[in-house]
């Protein structure tokens, strides 16, 4: 078994060695991460669109993220385990955004929170980092604020629009997040904010500069048919060979091939003799 990961060892990782996250949703698949050697396992809201059918993550609720983060950390990995906070979960006021982080730790068990924007959330981490309580930072594109962006779009391509997202990083930073997700930018804008801030950027269509990269574990796995976005690079095709799988299985149904004697449980012959006796009078 190899050692917990903890947020001090992520810190330490700046410039260093890059680190990896993948999202997890339930205690099977945080296994597999952490056999694989996840050094970090998100239970994100994109939950809502990779597994409850949803077209995005502003269904999921904390009672959602609760239940799922639990399924998690029971898997016991020994990745660091960071819950997100879902939309309306962080916004509306400091005592309830506090209560809601309680519950993720208190009931599910994380070991860190993310939540998503920029200066106008420092309120709200400041609380949650006094109740000593970690916490990822999310800017870029923030799948919470679709309807803002016009969709899922890149952001800071224009230069005012990428130094309000560098002022906005050292503004995490500076509040003491550990971490800080950079999505859908442009691969230079994440360059200049690793380079100059102190904790370490994990990237997601951000290019190749952040001290680490997380992809969703449906994507990367390939779980899911059509399109991907321009940033996934899918190393498994699971859903071709789950497909395969359980076609072969519904052949053997119908043929009668399964199940077989061995996978059959049996009684002392002389006992089925008897209780067939008669069954046909």
């Amino acid at each position: 078994m190899r050692d917990k990961v903890t947020v001090p060892a992520i810190l330490a990782r700046k410039g260093g060695p890059k680190l990896t996250m993948v999202t997890a949703y339930d205690a099977p698949m945080a296994s597999v991460a952490d056999r694989a050697g996840a050094d970090m396992i998100l239970v994100g809201d994109s939950m809502g669109n990779t597994v409850l059918g949803y077209d995005d993550t502003l269904p999921v609720t904390i009672d959602m993220m609760v239940h799922h983060t639990a399924a998690v950390t029971r898997a016991r990995p020994g990745s660091l385990v960071i819950a997100d906070l879902p939309w309306l979960s962080y916004h509306l006021s400091v005592e309830e955004t506090v209560r809601n982080v309680g519950r993720l730790v208190r009931e599910a068990r994380a070991e860190a929170v993310k939540l998503e924007g920029g200066r106008k959330r420092l309120p709200m981490i400041e609380a949650i980092l006094a109740a000593e309580i970690p916490v990822m930072g999310h800017l870029g594109l923030t799948p919470q604020s679709i309807h803002k962006m016009g969709g899922h779009r890149v952001q800071g391509r224009q230069l005012d629009a990428a130094r309000e997202l560098l002022v906005d990083a050292h503004a995490l930073a500076d509040a003491g997040v550990f971490a800080i997700v950079l999505e859908g930018m442009p691969d230079a804008l994440a360059q200049v904010i690793t380079e100059s801030v102190p904790v370490p950027t994990i990237g997601i269509g951000a290019g190749p500069y952040c001290d680490g990269q997380v992809l969703v574990f449906h994507d990367v796995l390939g779980f899911h048919e059509g399109r991907m976005p321009r940033f996934v690079r899918q190393y498994a095709h699971l859903s071709e060979v789950a497909t395969e799988g359980l076609r072969r299985f519904f052949a053997d149904v119908q043929s009668g091939a399964f199940p077989a004697d061995v996978e059959s449980y049996h009684m002392d012959s002389e006992a089925a003799r008897e209780l067939k006796k008669g069954q046909g009078d």
